[in-house]
């Protein structure tokens, strides 16, 4: 769990001790590693940063044969977005129709509700003031680097997504939502979105739930069983993360 830009995971006092000296040689060597600094920090990179990758490595896969686009519903610092571009050019380098789109207040929880349980405020999962452009612009690195690079194939919408989605949706009628990634903790947005995501999905879509089954967040599995119902979808889970889960429209 992460509070207001803390981590909070419950480490024992060694594993804090480890991931703290790892990020000194991290900060000290990062200046040194020249050009190929993305790939040689990839030395410091750890066991949780490195199962989540694949995770959703294993997740893009599935969609390749699915049309339609990516909503991720959750953004924060935009590690998934930009994994997410990537592996679009990996994959499918040439299929600009495979837009990503990104919603996020940028301002952390905009409202907390009973149903979110005790461990949230608002205000949680800030990332820092001006993140937005920040992130804007890191992405749009990451795609010009990318084949078809003067086709814009993501969008960043800043915002309660409460709010904005239904403004999205009506003016982008036509998509299809080949993978929906939830990853707001909260009860009101995700039960919002799910309540109106279905004229968007075709069956072989992929909906991901980040904090299912989560006792510190239950907002989301309670927006779960509130409109698409539990029992309704075939959950998956994968053994390197603890709360992640995804269904596929249909199955």
């Amino acid at each position: 769990m992460k509070r207001r830009g803390v981590e909070i995971t419950g480490r024992t006092d060694t594993a804090q001790a480890v991931n703290d000296q790892i990020l000194a040689i991290q900060q000290r060597l990062l200046p040194e590693y020249g050009p190929n600094w993305h790939r040689h920090s990839m030395a410091g990179m750890k066991v949780e940063a490195l199962a989540r990758t694949i995770y959703y490595t294993d997740l893009y896969r599935q969609i390749i044969e699915v049309p339609g686009v990516i909503c991720e519903f959750g953004v924060q610092w935009g590690a998934t977005m930009a994994q997410l571009i990537n592996l679009r050019s990996i994959f499918e380098p040439f299929n600009h129709s495979r837009m990503i789109f990104g919603f996020d207040t940028f301002e952390g929880f905009p409202a907390v509700t009973p149903q979110d349980g005790t461990e949230t405020e608002v205000g949680d999962y800030a990332s820092m003031p001006g993140y937005f452009e920040t992130l804007q612009e890191l992405l749009a690195l990451h795609e010009a680097a990318a084949p078809m690079s003067h086709i814009k194939k993501h969008t960043l919408i800043k915002g309660d997504a409460s709010k904005t989605f239904p403004a999205w949706a009506e003016e982008n009628a036509h998509v299809i939502i080949a993978m929906a990634i939830f990853d707001m903790d909260l009860h009101a947005p995700t039960r919002d979105i799910l309540a109106d995501i279905e004229p968007f999905l075709t069956k072989g879509s992929i909906l991901v739930f980040d904090e299912l089954n989560c006792a510190n967040f239950p907002g989301e599995t309670l927006a779960l069983r509130e409109t698409l119902s539990t029992s309704g979808l075939r959950l998956r889970r994968t053994p390197m993360q603890p709360f992640c889960s995804w269904a596929v429209w249909g199955d």
